[in-house]
């Protein structure tokens, strides 16, 4: 599939900041699922820093904007291609030690309802196929519901609300996995439609589970698959701070506002 992608994220400031510095996470990963054409990020009046590769295998840019100013808007506009395979994270380089994402966080440590979920799956001894359970668990009991939770909404939080978006599906689904044993990591990226066909016009959340003898394999709890073609990967972490496209410090004392904007579009083949 050609997708062309089309992100704009906008902070406002009520009183001018003295200078800003982030670090994007904004680059299509590097793997057999997908191949960029070309990729433009953009961060109005910024200086490019060095960027580099981590050791999950993600491309991370500094940018400083020196103010004093009122608004910063940065902007991503690419095209890539993207093919299904089968949620396999083929081909991909990075050198952590998959052990690595065993390690809860405080958004994705488990309570004695997690706890029941993630074990009162059994009859299972094939680690692909709890990987699907789990998945499959967390999409029975977390309805896809926008508005409900807030950025810093636990598993335990989100899986006694009963609701939630892709961040608390993922960070219940890693919470789970990492309880039986699996590394599970938190991923971010585009999603070009519902598996319903229906437009989705955010970015999105998915987990990647590590499987013996496949590697990594994602699963996205809140549309019931695995990534395919629709899906664009950017980065991953172990909880969805730790895999943020946007990270930075803003230095001033006035309040801040977000606006998000994103549109994937298919194009002609």
């Amino acid at each position: 599939m050609k997708l062309r992608i089309s992100h704009e994220t906008v902070y406002r400031y009520d009183q001018p900041i003295r200078n800003l510095v982030q670090s994007l996470r904004l680059t299509p990963s590097v793997f057999e699922g997908q191949k960029m054409h070309d990729w433009t990020i953009d961060v109005s009046g910024g200086i490019r820093g060095p960027g580099f590769r981590d050791g999950a295998g993600d491309w991370i840019e500094g940018w400083t904007v020196r103010g004093p100013v009122d608004h910063v808007t940065i902007r991503i506009d690419g095209r890539i291609d993207t093919r299904d395979m089968a949620g396999v994270l083929r081909g991909h380089r990075e050198m952590i030690n998959p052990l690595t994402y065993l390690r809860d966080t405080s958004v994705t440590r488990p309570d004695p309802a997690l706890r029941e979920l993630a074990f009162g799956i059994t009859g299972t001894t094939d680690q692909l196929d709890l990987a699907h359970k789990l998945s499959a668990a967390v999409s029975d009991r977390i309805a896809f519901r926008p508005g409900v939770t807030q950025t810093g909404t636990t598993a335990a939080q989100a899986l006694a609300l009963g609701e939630g978006v892709c961040q608390d599906h993922t960070h219940a689904l890693t919470a789970l996995a990492r309880l039986r044993g699996l590394p599970a990591r938190y991923v971010s990226g585009y999603l070009h439609s519902t598996i319903d066909g229906q437009a989705h016009d955010a970015a999105h959340a998915w987990a990647e589970i590590q499987v013996e003898g496949l590697g990594w394999i994602g699963f996205d709890a809140a549309n019931r698959c695995c990534p395919d073609e629709r899906y664009v990967r950017l980065g991953s972490g172990l909880d969805s701070a730790d895999a943020a496209p946007i990270r930075g410090i803003a230095m001033g004392t006035g309040a801040e506002e977000l606006d998000v904007s994103v549109r994937v579009e298919e194009m002609p083949q």
